[in-house]
């Protein structure tokens, strides 16, 4: 098979972004840290000491700049957890007023968000996607190590109460941990607005995930009444949902599926990952990357930046690799990576 290379720009600082297959970039991950103030077992190992020179705001600002005159239109705040940083009004705020921005998000397990909802919607941000595996303080601590499970339920809470465009509930599903509370996560989300979305464990960390089609299956034999939305094409699709996500309907609401291993999402693929220290990385399952906080420290100009970026992408592969015999030695922490 022959793969596509991207198209040459008259100007690299102009649309189109593509990758090596020719798919179009339009969306941003953005890790303003790679330190968190939990550690799941299947994100953040102990082992994990973080990089020492992260981006400062100004920095994130440039680099997002840059993405947002080739073509991106949409960004994600991660980390780690991002709203550790006592900058982050400041980074969403920056972010959110860049001109061809149109919609900034931020993912976070909501610790902070008890004091942080109000104030981040008012900076920009128009979606949280919120981390909650569990509605068990035990079930809680064997999954993290750390963190503070009363103050997660309080920053939901507050979240739903702030008025934000969009709210999702991630669920990590791992067997013989939380896979039996899929259910009662649904009802919990349903009843606060939010649409919950369960995901499949990839190999970054520790535990054994739980394939997409048994989980609907269980989530159906226990009366829940899930129907598949029929799946969108085209650009117009796309840009709507921007993520790999597939969604069923209940009555109450709908219902996300995330499935990397078992149904996997590469194809549609429109998104450019740039980590906590500046280095892009073209894929989620790889070690590839292009050092941009380095050009940006040694003066480089946007164009160059923008050269750069577009050689990166030019190596992206079609698709991530997981599950690949060995490929899980190479891989990167998932908070190393950005999410």
């Amino acid at each position: 098979m022959t793969t596509a290379l991207p198209l040459p720009a008259p100007d690299p600082l102009a649309p189109p972004l593509l990758d090596a297959q020719g798919r179009r970039m339009t969306y941003l991950r953005l890790s303003v840290t790679d330190r968190c103030n939990f550690r799941c077992a299947y994100c953040s190992p102990a082992s994990w000491g973080g990089k020492k020179d992260l981006l400062t705001a100004q920095e994130l600002e440039r680099i997002t700049s840059v993405f947002a005159s080739m073509g991106i239109r949409r960004v994600r705040l991660t980390g780690g957890e991002p709203l550790i940083r006592p900058d982050i009004l400041e980074i969403a705020r920056r972010i959110s007023a860049l001109p061809g921005i149109q919609h900034l998000a931020i993912t976070t397990n909501a610790s902070h968000l008890a004091t942080l909802a109000v104030p981040l919607r008012e900076a920009g941000v128009s979606q949280l996607n919120l981390s909650l595996d569990t509605l068990s303080p035990e079930t809680f601590r064997r999954i993290s190590k750390q963190g503070d499970f009363d103050a997660v339920l309080r920053g939901i809470d507050a979240a739903a109460a702030a008025g934000y465009a969009s709210l999702k509930l991630n669920v990590v599903v791992m067997r013989d941990v939380n896979d039996g509370e899929a259910a009662a996560l649904v009802a919990y989300a349903h009843a606060r607005g939010i649409t919950p979305r369960f995901i499949e464990l990839m190999p970054f960390g520790q535990g054994k995930p739980v394939p997409t089609a048994e989980l609907v299956e269980r989530l159906q034999a226990a009366g829940l009444p899930l129907e598949p939305e029929p799946e969108e094409t085209g650009d117009a699709a796309s840009s709507a949902t921007s993520g790999p996500a597939r969604y069923w309907r209940t009555s109450a609401g709908r219902v996300g599926f995330i499935s990397p291993l078992t149904q996997n999402f590469c194809g549609g693929c429109n998104r450019v990952r740039v980590a906590s220290n500046g280095d892009l990385r073209s894929c989620l399952g790889g070690r590839a990357q292009a050092p941009l906080h380095q050009l940006i420290r040694g003066g480089a100009t946007d164009m160059e930046l923008a050269v750069a970026v577009r050689r990166a992408l030019g190596d992206k592969p079609d698709g991530h690799r997981f599950t690949e015999p060995g490929n899980g030695a190479t891989l990167l922490p998932m908070m190393g990576i950005g999410g």
